[in-house]
Parts: C-alpha cells; structure tokens; sequence
C-alpha cells in the first residue's frame, strides 16, 4: 500500500487538510486527514510537501495536440497526444471529431472506439498516458449560419438513420454529441441519442429561444463552447445563449482562453450556472504544445499565430491546455484554486456520464494530480501509476 501525503486534498466537493491518500492496485482505499490518522506501518510513504491534491483533469472537447489530429485515430497519434495531456494534469479526455465527409467521419470514429477498448485494458509500463474515456461528435448536424470552420459541403441535415450509423460506428462510445437545435430532424435525434445515454449538447446554432428549449425538452443537457458559433445575445431576441444562461437544468462548457471569449464573460458565465453546471474545454487541436505554423484539424489547413488558430480568418480551436485554462479562470474571475477545479473535474465527469472520475472517494481509481497553490502541475497519477 502506498500513503501519499501532501497540505491540502480537493475532493473537490470537499477541502482536507493535512491531506493523507492511501492506494493500494491502483485504487483509493483512504481519503482523510493525517491529523487524527495513524499511517499503517507498511506503507511506502510518498511525501508531496505544501502540494494540493486533486481529481485528474477531464477535457471533454479536444480535437488534438502534440502535433496531432484526433481524427486521424491511430494509435501512434493518439499516444503522442494523451502524452502530453497527462503533463497537463489531464488524466481522462473525450476525443472530439470535426464535421468531415461521411466516410472519414465513420473511419474516425471506429479507430476511436478501437482506442477506447483497448485503453480499458493497458498497462503503462512506465509510460503516462491519459485515458480516451468516449467519444464527442461535433458535426454534421450543425447550423451554416454559425458553422465555424466546418466544411459547409459536409454539413448534414440531422436523422436518425445517420446517427445510427455514427453510433455503430463507434460501437456506442458516443458520450457527447452536438447539434443544432433549429434544425429539421433535431428533436428526433436529440430524443434517440439522450435514450442512448448520449449527453446532447446545443451549439453551433443559431436557434431563437423557442428552439433552444424545445431541444432540452427533446433531452438536451449540455451546451458546447458558450458564446462561440451561437446565436448572439438581444435584449428582445434572447435566442440560444438566453436559454443556455437561464436554464437551470442545462450544464455548458466554455473555452477561457482569452481569445475566444473577454475574461469578463467568463465572470458572466460562472454567475450565471451553478457551481455543479459550469464546465472549462480547451477545443485544443494539433497545434497545442507548438510552435506557431500550420497545422491541420480534420480536413482543414489552420495557421496558428501568436498561439490563435485560424481557417481563413476564422477562429478554429484553440491552443489551450486544461492547466492554463484553471489558471486563466483563477486569473478572470479572481477565484481561488478550490473554486475553480469543479468545472475541470466532477463537472465535465457528469456531464459524460464517467462515473468514478473527477473525484477523489474511497474506491475509485487513482487519477489525481498533485498542484501548487497557484494551479501549477507538480505530479500526475493515472490509475496509481506515476509515483
């Protein structure tokens, strides 16, 4: 059994003091303080200073890093990718598909579920990798009028035949998907894939009010990148984004990097959704980690300048990581390290349905990282390994 040790613990529903974990076959069998806890004598004690613990990071959008496309799912891209990911304290991620021809988005999302499958029952072997934990599909079913980058000419009109064979595809490891509300066909589709246990997610839409709730009446839950590729905010035409703000049963995500939305929105966005409804992305692609150049995401050519990614003008993903994304918020909306890890955690763990990840309780795997006070990465652990 191994005892880590460290100042402080974020559960992070929970804040512990003289923080105290026990592991044992990779598995949390204590979470407590060692104030008032004698460590067993057999233990290997692994001592992390004035470190903070915390649940792994969970980035539930991310299209690449390292140099590397999610969409060109082999494994080679793959493990360049959750290399880097478990340097940035993530230590679970949902690849994140990009509106693509029909068949390239069928071969993606097979290798992706090939991943998948086969990451449940890796061994490291001293290798730190984070874990592909499902699949978000973003596009085909999205609106022109707010499509991003995504290829106009591979848009979709949304059926249910059409996502069936995405769901067979990726053999049911769709968690996520998103879609345009608006859309003929949507509430059809958002109905299936929410029986399927598939969190739907509204965005790039430019659905008016009356659309956005009739898609979370569908079965919608969720919203992808705030303000990004929606319907803008009026005071007498509140369409998407006042629907995504004031409904209390709908969690959304948002993209705090500073270029894509003010840091004073993103103050709005934490005043506006519960504490338990906020989620931070990072949208990163290929060029994460890179020096600035051109980089592909799906079919696309983007250039990257002063870290922005662009298609032709347009913003195309990011280059974020989920650690900075912690920091910048803590920055934004001068928030402390407790405050902000819900959003990167438990939240983004409920909105996919990963029960057991994004917290840190008696029995779960060990996917934690250890963190300065200012959010810094120090060590992180997935599955007991990298200690």
């Amino acid at each position: 059994m191994i005892a880590l040790t460290a100042a402080t613990l974020f559960t992070p529903l929970e804040r512990i003091e003289q923080a105290l974990l026990l592991l044992e076959d990779g598995v949390i069998r204590e979470v407590r303080s060692r104030a008032a806890y004698e460590i067993p004598g057999d233990c290997r004690v692994i001592d992390f200073g004035d470190g903070i613990f915390a649940p792994g990071l969970i980035d539930i959008h991310i299209h690449g890093a390292a140099g590397r496309d999610v969409m060109n799912g082999d494994p080679d891209s793959l493990a360049a990718i959750e290399r880097f990911l478990a340097k940035h304290a993530v230590t679970s991620y949902l690849p994140t598909t990009i509106t693509a021809p029909v068949d390239s988005t069928l071969a993606a999302l097979e290798s992706l579920a090939n991943a998948i499958d086969a990451a449940g029952k890796r061994e490291d072997n001293g290798e730190l990798r984070a874990r592909p934990r499902g699949i978000h599909i973003e596009g085909p079913f999205l609106s022109h009028a707010h499509r991003g980058v995504h290829p106009p000419e591979n848009l979709l009109p949304p059926t249910v035949e059409m996502f069936e064979q995405f769901w067979e595809a990726s053999r049911g490891h769709i968690r996520v998907m998103t879609i345009a509300p608006e859309l003929p066909g949507a509430p059809e589709v958002i109905t299936e894939a929410a029986r399927r246990g598939v969190c739907v997610s509204l965005g790039h839409s430019d659905a008016d009010f009356q659309a956005s709730r009739a898609g979370i009446a569908a079965g919608a839950r969720h919203a992808t990148h705030t303000f990004n590729a929606m319907r803008p905010l009026r005071h007498r035409d509140p369409g998407i984004l006042g629907a995504v703000l004031t409904d209390s049963n709908l969690s959304a995500d948002i993209i705090a990097d500073g270029f894509h939305v003010d840091p004073a929105i993103v103050q709005l966005f934490l005043r506006a959704k519960d504490p338990d409804q906020a989620v931070f992305i990072t949208d990163s692609t290929a060029a994460t980690g890179m020096p600035d150049g051109i980089y592909r995401i799906g079919t696309l050519e983007m250039e990257v300048k002063h870290g922005v990614c662009r298609v032709r003008g347009t913003l195309a993903g990011s280059t974020l990581t989920l650690d900075q994304a912690v920091r910048n918020v803590m920055q934004f909306a001068h928030c402390d390290l407790e405050q902000v890890l819900r959003p990167a955690t438990l939240n983004p763990a409920r909105v996919a349905g990963l029960a057991g990840r994004g917290i840190l309780e008696v029995g779960v795997e060990a996917d934690l990282v250890v963190l300065s006070p200012q959010g810094e990465v120090r060590n992180t652990i997935i599955c007991g390994a990298g200690i």
